[in-house]
């Protein structure tokens, strides 16, 4: 529901639920709300509102030092975007997820590009390994990952109406390798019940690697995303089980002096799953 914030009055919005709701009840009402929004979100208007803090949060923390601020920081942009480091972008996505109901944080608009923004591969200059982290990081946290037409080939686009371009309809100009890994994400969450229904906790959040568990009752997942330019090592004893990697370099995992460590490459991630 676009510019949903533009009325101003909630009975409205309430009185089109019900509508809604009486016709479908499993309709899935998100509103476009560019800002906290509480006041949608109290179980007589909105099941969710489009996620952009987080989409912000994404572009400063995947995007880093490639982050193109002329793109991002455009009329319907993001006017406080910034460069995060892990203990920021971490401390942002707790912020993030205490800021609702459970069953609101579960159905939140996860979005990397919109219609109204310019699109993520063009924010960070083209960075494509920071649009797969951001795109493995929505498939996996807490909320519904939304997918831009276009991203999963390759379609860059600045600010609008250059994101809102035609579709390439030739397959001869897609990027097919990311189009299989957009795929890839999209089955592992398929995959584990754990990545659309668990619980969330930040696991680590150091040295340009963020870590968090996703748990629903004897599935678990670990996702470690490294945004640093090199390898980093991790101990990972503090997990209570071995784990088995389910997407990443499967050499990762190695028993070193009775410890359980982790190798992460640059600009990479790993999932495991804890036996």
């Amino acid at each position: 529901l676009d510019v949903a914030a533009e009325i101003k009055d909630q009975t409205f919005w309430q009185e089109f639920r019900q509508r809604v709701k009486a016709r479908n009840p499993e309709a899935y009402l998100v509103g476009e709300i560019w800002h906290e929004a509480q006041p949608w979100l109290q179980g007589d208007q909105f099941d969710a509102v489009t996620n952009y803090p987080l989409t912000a949060a994404c572009l400063g923390f995947f995007g880093g030092e490639q982050l193109d601020l002329s793109q991002v920081r455009q009329p319907l942009g993001f006017r406080q975007v910034g460069c995060l480091d892990c203990q920021a972008f971490a401390d942002r996505i707790d912020a993030l997820l205490g800021l609702y109901e459970p069953a609101v944080t579960s159905a939140q608009l996860n979005l990397l590009d919109s219609h109204d923004t310019a699109r993520f591969l063009t924010s960070v200059g083209g960075d494509q390994t920071a649009l797969r982290l951001a795109w493995l990081f929505v498939c996996t946290m807490p909320g519904a990952p939304c997918l831009y037409y276009g991203d999963e080939i390759g379609l860059q686009g600045g600010p609008d109406p250059d994101c809102r371009k035609a579709f390439a309809w030739e397959p001869d100009v897609w990027d097919h390798g990311l189009r299989e890994y957009v795929k890839d994400c999209i089955a592992l969450r398929r995959r584990f019940s754990a990545l659309r229904h668990g619980s969330f906790a930040r696991r680590y959040a150091a040295d340009g690697v963020y870590m968090f568990q996703r748990s629903l009752e004897s599935e678990s997942l670990v996702v470690a995303l490294n945004v640093a330019g090199q390898t980093r090592r991790l101990d990972v004893s503090f997990l209570e089980a071995d784990g088995q990697v389910v997407w990443g370099d499967r050499a990762g995992l190695s028993l070193d002096e009775g410890r359980r460590t982790v190798a992460i490459a640059p600009r990479s991630a790993l999932v495991l799953r804890l036996a």
